[in-house]
């Protein structure tokens, strides 16, 4: 087998036999099995996307609103009972961005945001873009340090 005899599955491929337009004594020829006058039945027609019919359509009916701000920062939230989870089954005493990057639990690009949820039992450095207040009061009420990225 090579492209050269490559062939459409048996009883998957009808053909239409069909000419359209080719006089009366065809059975159909007229309007060619078009309907009567209108857009539709001439050649060449492609109704425009979201045409209806000359009612107003949705995406004029519907308004504008809201605002989507360019210089928004989102940032990848990771909890301290992940951060605790983590130095754990690791065994380490540090957790940075590139340590998260590794285990694929940031993407390259993503600004880092340590949030407050869960307990941490274990003295950590801890290095992110940003840290929430409760959990940057968690960090140091165990005795580790929190260090921000510019």
């Amino acid at each position: 087998m090579d492209l050269s005899n490559l062939k459409p599955a048996k009883g998957s491929v009808k053909k239409n036999n069909k000419r359209l337009g080719r006089g009366e004594g065809s059975g159909s020829g007229g309007t060619a099995s078009r309907g009567h006058k209108g857009a539709k039945s001439r050649s060449g027609y492609s109704k425009k996307l979201g045409f209806e019919g000359g009612q107003m359509p949705l995406q004029r009916r519907v308004p504008k609103f809201g605002f989507k701000n360019p210089k928004r920062k989102e940032f990848h939230g990771i909890n301290l009972d992940t951060l605790q989870k983590l130095a754990e089954e690791h065994k380490v005493a540090e957790i940075n961005a590139e340590f998260l990057r590794e285990r694929s639990i940031v993407g390259k690009s993503d600004l880092i945001k340590v949030l407050g949820r869960g307990e941490l039992t274990s003295k950590l450095t801890v290095e992110a873009h940003a840290f929430s207040k409760t959990a940057k009061e968690a960090i140091e009420a165990k005795g580790g340090s929190v260090k921000i990225i510019e």
